[in-house]
């Protein structure tokens, strides 16, 4: 399609040899991914975005998501989110399927916090809102062996916390408490923590229960926002 290839053209015009050979060492993979690198930023590609966003339907966009190169990925993950924000109700249904459909691509820790919020997140409160509080799906994603499903399960939370919705934040964080992946302690943590930026006593309620069994990682992104003296409390307990 003259529109995906010229969006590959742009991307590789803002290439950057420098930054294509530090960024496998930022964005590491799982055993199993392919990622190559072109070393473009993230504001060049937002700029890329906002210019094809409108111009292609959200099918097209995965012949970039199915893409070895990690840039087309995050382009065409960024596509989906401006088309998913700016869309009616059809193209918002649209866009969530076929990110569930295809997450497989969805394989690196900024692919997914750059997503599944504004996305899977979006997509469940919304549902909700007309009576459709189903969120298994979170369940199925965080019971998966992939990583990157655990993390889009957990990452999908931070739409529910900024609606003061607590519970599924909560409910997967104590799921994780096993959890072995840094990826997960880390993300686990940070929605704690974004938890605790919101209402400080659901944060404190759970670490007075899990602070013990917390993985260090976990436990220690949880605690950035709070004082040093009940930092250095929580931290006793492990």
């Amino acid at each position: 399609m003259q529109q995906i290839q010229a969006i590959q053209q742009q991307l590789r015009d803002q290439s950057d040899p420098i930054k294509a050979e530090f960024f496998p060492h930022f964005f590491t993979s799982e055993p199993g991914d392919k990622d190559e690198f072109l070393g473009v930023t993230v504001p060049k590609q937002r700029t890329i975005v906002a210019k094809f966003y409108k111009k292609i339907n959200p099918v097209d966009v995965l012949e970039l998501l199915h893409s070895n190169v990690h840039e087309e990925r995050l382009t065409a993950l960024l596509i989906w989110v401006a088309q998913y924000q700016h869309g009616e109700d059809k193209t918002k249904k649209q866009v969530y399927d076929l990110y569930l459909r295809n997450r497989k691509w969805v394989n690196n820790w900024d692919l997914v916090d750059s997503s599944a919020h504004k996305i899977v997140g979006d997509w469940l409160i919304r549902q909700m809102e007309v009576g459709n509080d189903d969120r298994s799906i979170l369940q199925k994603l965080s019971k998966s062996s992939s990583v990157w499903d655990r993390r889009i399960a957990m990452m999908a939370t931070f739409t529910f916390i900024r609606r003061d919705d607590y519970s599924w934040t909560i409910r997967l964080a104590e799921q994780y408490l096993d959890d072995q992946h840094h990826y997960i302690q880390k993300v686990s943590g940070w929605m704690l923590r974004e938890v605790g930026k919101r209402d400080q006593q659901t944060l404190l309620d759970f670490l007075d229960i899990f602070a013990a069994k917390m993985p260090r990682i976990m436990l220690r992104y949880s605690l950035e926002k709070l004082d040093k003296q009940q930092r250095t409390h929580y931290l006793s307990l492990k």
